[in-house]
């Protein structure tokens, strides 16, 4: 089974001193173990990039643009990178459908990206964020661990 990796799951394990970090990363074990495809998309990339790279007194990680770099090299080493194809509409068509606002319009990419590539499930800590589209699968990583 194809299975997107939140942006969430993959900054945990970029913090190895986060609580959630080796929860993260017993879920991937598990979900890997079991054969299963792990997926990324520009949408993560781009999330990753804004917090890895904005200061820690603004909530990020403080990477230079050098680190960041690397990590996002590594990243797409480890990861399957479904190619951009056309969501805009997708998307156009969730945030209506489900009224969506604000910053929950990001994770609405997430899901249309999700549609286009035919990948049912994510797993991710914020689970109330994809509660509300039917049709896909939210894998908690706290269950797999």
């Amino acid at each position: 089974m194809a299975i997107l990796i939140d942006t969430n799951i993959l900054l945990r394990l970029l913090q190895p001193h986060h609580p959630h970090c080796q929860i993260a990363e017993r879920a991937i074990d598990a979900l890997r173990a079991r054969n299963e495809i792990l997926n990324i998309v520009s949408q993560n990339i781009i999330e990753l990039w804004a917090v890895v790279t904005r200061p820690v007194v603004h909530n990020g990680l403080g990477l230079t643009v050098e680190e960041a770099t690397k990590e996002l090299e590594q990243i797409k080493r480890l990861w399957v990178l479904v190619p951009d194809l056309p969501l805009f509409e997708e998307w156009e068509h969730l945030v209506k459908t489900y009224r969506v606002s604000g910053k929950n319009t990001h994770d609405a990419r997430l899901v249309a990206a999700m549609h286009v590539h035919g990948i049912s499930s994510i797993l991710t800590f914020n689970r109330t964020d994809f509660d509300r589209y039917t049709g896909i699968t939210v894998i908690d990583p706290m269950a797999l661990s």
